[in-house]
Protein backbone atom coordinates (compact mmCIF):
# COMPACT_ATOMS: atom_id res chain seq x y z
CA UNK A 1 0.00 0.00 0.00
CA UNK A 2 1.45 3.24 -0.89
CA UNK A 3 0.81 6.86 1.59
CA UNK A 4 0.27 10.37 1.08
CA UNK A 5 -1.37 13.19 1.82
CA UNK A 6 -4.82 15.13 0.47
CA UNK A 7 -3.93 17.58 -2.39
CA UNK A 8 -7.41 18.30 -2.52
CA UNK A 9 -10.98 16.79 -3.46
CA UNK A 10 -14.06 18.31 -4.54
CA UNK A 11 -17.61 16.25 -3.57
CA UNK A 12 -19.60 18.11 -5.62
CA UNK A 13 -17.24 17.28 -8.82
CA UNK A 14 -16.25 13.95 -7.18
CA UNK A 15 -12.56 13.51 -7.44
CA UNK A 16 -9.42 15.27 -6.42
CA UNK A 17 -5.57 14.42 -5.86
CA UNK A 18 -3.23 12.90 -3.82
CA UNK A 19 0.30 13.89 -3.37
CA UNK A 20 1.92 9.86 -3.18
CA UNK A 21 5.23 10.12 -0.67
CA UNK A 22 6.93 8.20 -3.43
CA UNK A 23 6.65 9.23 -6.68
CA UNK A 24 7.00 11.88 -9.51
CA UNK A 25 3.22 12.22 -10.16
CA UNK A 26 -0.01 13.21 -8.43
CA UNK A 27 -2.47 10.64 -8.26
CA UNK A 28 -6.25 10.84 -9.25
CA UNK A 29 -8.99 10.05 -6.66
CA UNK A 30 -12.04 9.65 -7.43
CA UNK A 31 -15.61 8.84 -5.26
CA UNK A 32 -15.86 5.52 -5.78
CA UNK A 33 -12.32 4.92 -4.47
CA UNK A 34 -13.77 6.77 -0.90
CA UNK A 35 -16.67 5.21 -0.98
CA UNK A 36 -15.14 1.45 -0.38
CA UNK A 37 -14.25 2.95 3.11
CA UNK A 38 -17.79 4.61 4.02
CA UNK A 39 -16.53 8.02 3.40
CA UNK A 40 -18.50 10.98 0.91
CA UNK A 41 -15.59 13.57 1.67
CA UNK A 42 -12.20 13.87 2.86
CA UNK A 43 -10.36 16.57 3.73
CA UNK A 44 -7.13 18.67 2.39
CA UNK A 45 -4.51 17.71 4.04
CA UNK A 46 -5.55 14.24 5.57
CA UNK A 47 -2.84 11.33 5.08
CA UNK A 48 -4.19 8.40 3.33
CA UNK A 49 -3.20 5.05 3.09
CA UNK A 50 -4.36 3.35 -0.59
CA UNK A 51 -3.24 1.08 -3.03
CA UNK A 52 -1.64 2.71 -6.57
CA UNK A 53 -3.08 1.35 -10.13
CA UNK A 54 -1.81 2.60 -13.39
CA UNK A 55 -4.63 2.92 -15.93
CA UNK A 56 -4.22 1.47 -19.65
CA UNK A 57 -3.18 5.09 -20.49
CA UNK A 58 -0.39 5.47 -18.08
CA UNK A 59 -2.42 7.46 -15.52
CA UNK A 60 -1.98 6.96 -12.02
CA UNK A 61 -5.37 6.45 -9.52
CA UNK A 62 -6.03 5.63 -6.11
CA UNK A 63 -7.94 2.41 -5.08
CA UNK A 64 -9.21 1.25 -1.64
CA UNK A 65 -8.24 4.66 -0.19
CA UNK A 66 -8.24 4.66 4.17
CA UNK A 67 -7.62 7.50 6.01
CA UNK A 68 -4.29 7.14 8.53
CA UNK A 69 -5.33 7.90 12.29
CA UNK A 70 -2.99 10.72 13.22
CA UNK A 71 0.11 8.98 14.93
CA UNK A 72 -0.15 6.18 12.90
CA UNK A 73 3.36 5.58 11.95
CA UNK A 74 4.44 3.68 8.92
CA UNK A 75 6.12 0.69 9.01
Amino acid sequence: MAHGEILWFDAERGFGFIRPDMGPRDVFLHASALEESGLTTIDAGARVEFELVQTGDGRLTAQRVLPLQRGRRRR
